[in-house]
């Protein structure tokens, strides 16, 4: 029984009676959580729309890697293997994630689309592709924190005569070379991107960035960012603020005369607002040395031209928007009450919104201690919260 070949016809939909809890998403934190819940003797259905499992990972253009170290992003019950190295590459976090689905022998449905997740009574009916209505237990929703793209309504971006195409769409350099290219967003995608074009043929790449990011060294003397980040968690957001200041001074140079000043707000502060610290993997160097130049933000399109914020007007023949991504839960859930004004779930992990008991979310975070870290503790979290509920239904007398 493997999780990352089967087909909706390779399997039977499980019955009414079965109720098992159904996992919607098949990438890392949907996998994760099915194993757990299995680990407690709850039957666990991932529900994944695509035809592998991991297929947001299949998507990242070729360069990607993990900033977090693959010791520390091992899901339950796998380590990720030593040969993958230090930093795991896209390619080997989709190998890993197909062994995954294999090894804990998941029971994984593909090609199956939920649309929406509704309460019924004591239970939850998902409506699905072909008109399907599934009846669970409880319901994780783990489609992931990159599941739509967010490409902004720019003035005139609809007569802009050059290419413009998403950063999930961006593959790698090669159809880019020999051109010049606008990426807009300094995130980690954005400024990976930008390095990227600039190393691999791109005649000129300019970075537009709105707000300076804060820009951290992904390893420094072998100690890897990630280790910071964990430690961060549990220390006050000021605390981390003040220290995160002097610590950049000394590891990060001033970049202020290519255009990117230092943040004048704090690390954490700007973490828990959502702002995720860019992990340096050459953009510094590419900055200091004019490979990167960068530019004003976006302000729209006009007459052929990018429109920047400073009053500037350039004309790249290629526009990259690094713009980040939608949830995409509106639809889903949005009609329950459990999001807020963001989109974003009130809830994750092992708690369930009040008026939604068995519902769960995965996923949906952007930590700084590491996105598979904490899909793994999330799992663990939900599958003992499922399983705790669970008893108190059975001695309850409730079927």
């Amino acid at each position: 029984m493997t999780g990352s070949t089967a087909s909706p016809t390779s399997r039977t939909v499980p019955s009414h009676e079965d109720r098992p809890v159904y996992v919607v998403g098949g990438g890392p934190g949907g996998l994760a959580a099915a194993h757990a819940l299995r680990a407690r003797g709850v039957r666990a259905v991932v529900l994944e729309r695509a035809d592998h499992v991991g297929a947001s990972w299949r998507r990242h253009y070729d360069r990607l890697h993990l900033h977090t170290t693959r010791r520390l992003s091992g899901l339950p019950g796998l380590p990720m293997p030593r040969r993958f190295g230090r930093w795991v590459s896209r390619d080997n976090v989709v190998r890993y994630l197909e062994k995954y689905a294999e090894h804990h022998e998941l029971e994984i449905i593909t090609g199956v689309e939920v649309s929406r997740v509704e309460r019924s009574g004591d239970d939850w009916v998902l409506h699905a592709t072909g008109g399907r209505e599934l009846t669970g237990g409880a319901v994780v929703v783990a489609t992931g924190h990159n599941h739509t793209p967010r490409l902004p309504d720019w003035p005139g971006r609809a007569a802009y005569p050059g290419e413009l195409l998403h950063a999930a769409d961006y593959r790698n350099a090669a159809p880019f070379t020999g051109r010049d290219v606008l990426v807009v967003g300094v995130g980690n995608t954005g400024a990976e991107i930008a390095v990227d074009l600039a190393e691999g043929g791109a005649s000129r790449v300019r970075l537009a960035v709105r707000t300076a990011p804060h820009i951290v060294r992904r390893s420094t003397a072998g100690w890897a960012a990630q280790y910071t980040g964990i430690l961060c968690r549990r220390l006050p957001v000021r605390l981390v603020d003040r220290l995160a200041g002097p610590l950049a001074r000394i590891s990060i140079p001033d970049l202020s005369a290519h255009g990117l000043p230092r943040p004048d707000t704090g690390l954490y502060s700007r973490v828990r607002e959502g702002a995720i610290p860019v992990q340096d993997v050459g953009l510094i160097d590419a900055v200091r040395t004019g490979r990167v130049e960068v530019v004003a933000a976006v302000d729209g399109f006009e007459e052929g031209e990018v429109l920047l914020s400073d009053g500037t007007r350039i004309s790249p023949d290629a526009v990259v928007a690094a713009t980040g991504y939608r949830r995409g839960l509106e639809d889903l859930v949005g009609h329950l009450g459990v999001l807020d004004g963001r989109g974003r779930p009130t809830v994750h992990g092992a708690r369930s919104p009040r008026n939604a008991p068995g519902l769960h979310f995965t996923g949906f975070t952007n930590p700084i201690s590491g996105m598979f870290r904490e899909l793994a503790l999330d799992a663990e979290k939900i599958a003992k919260a499922v399983a705790r509920r669970a008893a108190r239904t059975r001695a309850a007398g409730r079927p």
